[in-house]
């Protein structure tokens, strides 16, 4: 769940929708528990806002029941008004029945106050009101709301039939209304010999951003013998993979000692598609993102050939052994390929042309930076 833009304003992930379903579904058991066993309910759902509640909610009542809705209008834009007019009245015949409203969000109470104005004079059994979501510091009415699927701070929030002047209605999950993003991160991803190092290096410089490596926070943390470090080395010296967990938390503590930081690269994290989600989770706690990964492209043959040449001055063994070099870029494809589908399929995945002089390759880079 990333930040989104609706119209001119930011919102951030609040609610999952696995979160959104279980609130349903309590609320639907809660209902039919307190009906008399064989009482058919009218179940009547308050539009526009309500349509994929009033839905799930009846597919989770196990029972008998009517539906009907009823159209009101109180918001214009972010703000709830008190001029509620009824635009969609009831035609059935309500006598002696029991009657559960189904509400979006309860605020201000404006709405609810007309909801009972209606059903004045209907002569129903009960009248009782489900709400999906309550503010309870703005409320203003001494009404009565039987159920409440999960009480929220006074925020603007949109997603699951919640708009922000029509948009936002078909988002799965609950987004609140956060403050521009004010970080510029990216994931930047390089085979071996692309000289994605030297890159980092430059970008950071030019965008005053402070790089991330993932090998160095490792390095660093077993050094220096912090409580993860020590965490990390159990795992690396049984001959075992540092789960996501403990790795996360390591740049999580990274990221908090830059916190104003203008932006983020980073470099060899994540790894796979779970990394890229807690990533993303834990930047949205910050009211932050990933911005795009950038991923320098570069022929294979290329790089080997570059490699080779330079295992004849580096000093370093594995850049002297063909087969390895060719095993550490099917490790790389092979993890890059899943995140390039991660991030296409959010639409921010850039491939950079990696082949020219460095000042070229980082012209490209800074490029692409800028339309983030």
């Amino acid at each position: 769940m990333n930040i989104i833009k609706l119209h001119d304003l930011y919102f951030k992930p609040f609610i999952t929708k696995e979160e959104v379903a279980g609130i349903v579904k309590s609320l639907a058991k809660q209902v039919k528990n307190d009906l008399p066993k064989d009482e058919i309910p009218v179940f009547v759902g308050i539009l526009n806002g309500c349509f994929l509640f009033a839905a799930d909610f009846i597919r989770e009542f196990n029972g008998n029941c009517e539906v009907s809705f009823v159209k009101l209008a109180s918001y214009e834009g972010t703000t709830s008004t008190a001029n509620v007019k009824q635009l969609v009245g009831l035609n059935e015949d309500l006598t002696g029945r029991t009657v559960i409203i189904l509400e979006d969000i309860i605020d201000t109470g404006a709405t609810l106050q007309e909801i009972y104005n209606i059903f004045s004079d209907k002569k129903v059994k009960q009248l009782k009101v489900a709400t999906l979501f309550f503010k309870p510091e703005v409320f203003k009415k001494e009404l009565p709301i039987a159920y409440i699927g999960k009480s929220i701070k006074d925020k603007f929030i949109v997603g699951y039939g919640l708009d922000y002047d029509g948009l936002g209605r078909n988002i799965a999950a609950i987004y609140q209304q956060t403050t521009p993003p004010k970080m510029k991160n990216i994931v930047l991803f390089g085979p071996p010999g692309a000289g994605k190092g030297t890159q980092a290096t430059l970008l950071k410089e030019k965008y005053d951003l402070v790089h991330i490596s993932t090998g160095d926070v490792f390095r660093y943390n077993i050094k220096n013998k912090t409580e993860l470090g020590v965490l990390a080395k159990t795992y690396m010296d049984a001959g075992n993979l540092v789960p996501d967990e403990v790795t996360i938390n390591m740049l999580k503590a990274e990221v908090d000692k830059n916190a104003n930081a203008k932006g983020f690269i980073f470099d060899g994290f994540p790894r796979t598609a779970s990394q890229a989600i807690a990533l993303d989770a834990f930047l949205a706690e910050k009211g932050a993102q990933i911005n795009g990964m950038i991923a320098l492209e570069v022929s294979e043959d290329l790089l080997v050939e570059r490699l080779l040449e330079r295992g004849k001055t580096s000093g370093r063994a594995d850049d002297t052994d063909e087969e390895k070099i060719r095993n550490r870029f099917n490790e790389y494809n092979t993890k890059t390929a899943i995140l390039k589908d991660f991030y296409q399929e959010k639409g921010t995945y850039h491939g950079v042309n990696g082949v020219g002089t460095i000042e070229d390759i980082t012209e490209s880079l800074s490029a692409v930076f800028d339309t983030l």
